[in-house]
């Protein structure tokens, strides 16, 4: 099976993070971590609020888009 584009599999991940491990240092790697599931959780609240707005109450300055 070859794929070109797409989530890496098996041995890619253990080159990915020896890369993130020479980057960052194994000491900053927790930081690093807590960070991103920060930003994920941040993301997700913006995301979930936006779907529950109903159009008329969304801002006026955000042009919809419309086909």
């Amino acid at each position: 099976m070859l794929t070109l584009l797409g989530m890496p599999q098996g041995a890619e991940w253990l080159v990915i993070l020896a890369i993130v491990v020479l980057l960052f240092g194994s000491a900053k790697l927790p930081a690093l971590v807590k960070q991103l599931g920060k930003s994920k959780k941040i993301w997700e609240e913006e995301v979930t609020s936006h779907k529950k707005t109903p159009d008329a109450e969304l801002p006026a300055d955000i042009p919809e888009h419309r086909n």
